[in-house]
């Protein structure tokens, strides 16, 4: 998906192409309107807009809707999605119903660069950014858009190492002119790249949730290599800086390790840490990855751990696991070895 794609341009970049093939202003906000109010995939839709400027804009736009490739349903209900993006890759979105709560965690990049040793995106390395229109895509090519409530950025990538998309995405969702979503319904995930979640801070107001896995520098070094650049230290403190004591709100997601991370030590080290900050912590159950030599902790040692963080002021649950008999949950998203379109037809 180019560029060239009409989904995942803010108000602002609309008017600027409008301009360029000297259109009226106005028809920025028909563009917008039909894009993101009423979700077309065709141009041919756009019937407030004459035919001849739909015709201009064909000559160089799409409306850049691409349906997803491939889909794989849960015993427990949770769907992925194999989604296409640009150089023939292909990114994985999934979608979560959960009683009255409908979540799809979508994707910013194809593989990652953080490396962290328990997650199978890390291991896949590296590929590319995914552009707003490719991120967008996935929101609005679910079969599920219209009943979304909740849309997480915990799929395939660190968001904040793709900022300028990420932030594309999040004004067009937040925005009137698009989904005019509250931003309490959407959450970014990051493992704490300073700079941007400075950035995140300061200029968005949606939930944010932070990887830490261990309260200690080097035992969170050896599962996260960017503790070196960014410690977790550093990233809390920044975090500190910042009013979460009403809507926005801040959690942390913690995967225990067995006999790693899961004991009593490590609880007391995590709550001194957050000490001060109103904040959530999710523990995680670790689904173990080919080639990873790291044990999952039992329920039984979970409960204590999220017993004493309860007793020390802080909300702590434990994260249900949902998907992983399709590779659906947790650090378990990767296209590696996926099939292109040249060797492989998806149904």
């Amino acid at each position: 998906m180019s560029n060239l794609s009409l989904i995942g341009k803010t108000q602002d970049e609309l008017q600027s192409l409008v301009k360029e093939l000297e259109m009226p202003a106005f028809t920025a906000k028909q563009i917008a309107i039909w894009l993101y109010k009423k979700k077309i995939s065709s141009m041919d839709a756009m019937t407030d807009i004459s035919l001849v400027r739909r015709e201009k804009l064909k000559e160089i736009y799409t409306v850049g809707r691409l349906p997803y490739a491939q889909r794989q349903e849960s015993t427990d209900g949770t769907v992925k999605y194999l989604f296409p993006v640009s150089g023939n890759k292909y990114v994985e979105t999934v979608y979560i119903p959960d009683k009255e709560r409908s979540t799809l965690c979508v994707s910013t990049q194809v593989g990652c660069k953080m490396n962290c040793r328990f997650c199978m995106t890390g291991k896949q390395g590296f590929i590319a950014q995914l552009s707003s229109a490719e991120i967008m895509n996935q929101i609005l090519s679910v079969p599920e858009s219209e009943s979304l409530t909740n849309v997480v950025f915990m799929g395939m990538g660190e968001p904040l190492d793709n900022i300028g998309a990420l932030f594309e995405s999040l004004e067009i969702m937040t925005s009137d002119y698009g989904f005019a979503w509250s931003p309490k319904r959407i959450t970014v995930s990051t493992i704490g790249l300073i700079p941007g979640l400075k950035r995140f801070l300061e200029e968005s107001q949606c939930h944010l949730a932070i990887s830490i896995h261990s309260p200690f520098p080097e035992e969170r070094l050896s599962l996260m290599p960017m503790e070196k650049t960014y410690p977790i230290e550093k990233v809390v403190e920044l975090v500190k800086q910042y009013d979460f004591s009403h809507q926005r709100r801040v959690s942390f997601e913690y995967i225990l390790f067995g006999g790693l991370n899961d004991d009593l030590k490590h609880a007391q080290a995590l709550a001194r840490l957050l000490h001060g900050i109103p904040c959530r912590v999710n523990l995680i159950k670790y689904h173990a990855i080919p080639g990873v030599d790291l044990p999952a902790t039992r329920l039984e040692t979970m409960v204590p751990f999220r017993d004493y963080l309860s007793s020390k002021g802080i909300i702590a649950t434990i994260r249900a696991s949902r998907g992983e008999d399709i590779l659906a949950a947790c650090g378990m998203l990767s296209t590696k070895g996926t099939p292109t379109k040249e060797n492989c037809e998806f149904s």
